[in-house]
């Protein structure tokens, strides 16, 4: 082969190669509404009265699940979202802790602590409260869906292969 051919073919090679990897990407699990804003649990806790009744697509690590007599709330580490929507709790900081409001009984096997989730669903308030010692401001979201992920999930769609770009010597 000669080499002007092996040059072209590496160049359309990669791109093409780079396109399918990108496919790979599982697709958002939730579509946003007309009524959907992009900000963070933290931003809504120094101004929830402004995100009122705004939709929300966040997700993040669960806390802990807490069963009350009318509904259940799930407290969440907030953290960022993939292209897929998945949670980026990869030891970037969190984004602020909200608390996911569902219906009736919820059972904490089903959200177990420490897994990561996401949702949909609407900012309702907010509420004081505790982390540890310290004063919080945690925003409140009804859920009207949520997901939690699988470590298989997780792993969907990321690649383990990398490319290169590099220069060969070859004997004759």
């Amino acid at each position: 082969m000669s080499h002007r051919l092996a040059v072209v073919l590496m160049r359309s090679a990669l791109p093409a190669s780079l396109l399918a990897l990108a496919a790979c990407a599982p697709a958002p699990i939730y579509k946003p509404t007309a009524n959907t804003v992009a900000t963070a649990p933290n931003m809504v806790a120094q101004a929830p009265e402004r995100y009122a009744n705004a939709d929300v697509i966040w997700g993040g690590r669960i806390v802990e699940v807490r069963n009350l007599a009318d509904r259940s709330e799930i407290e969440i580490v907030g953290y960022p979202l993939d292209s897929s929507q998945r949670p980026k709790a990869d030891g970037n900081g969190g984004w602020g802790r909200f608390i996911a409001v569902m219906p009736g009984y919820v059972e904490s096997f089903d959200y177990p602590t420490g897994s990561l989730i996401t949702l949909a669903g609407r900012i309702t308030g907010s509420r004081a409260g505790n982390v540890g010692q310290a004063n919080y401001v945690f925003p409140l979201v009804n859920v009207a869906q949520s997901h939690v992920w699988t470590a298989a999930e997780m792993q969907s769609g990321k690649s383990n292969v990398s490319f290169g770009l590099g220069v060969g010597v070859g004997i004759r």
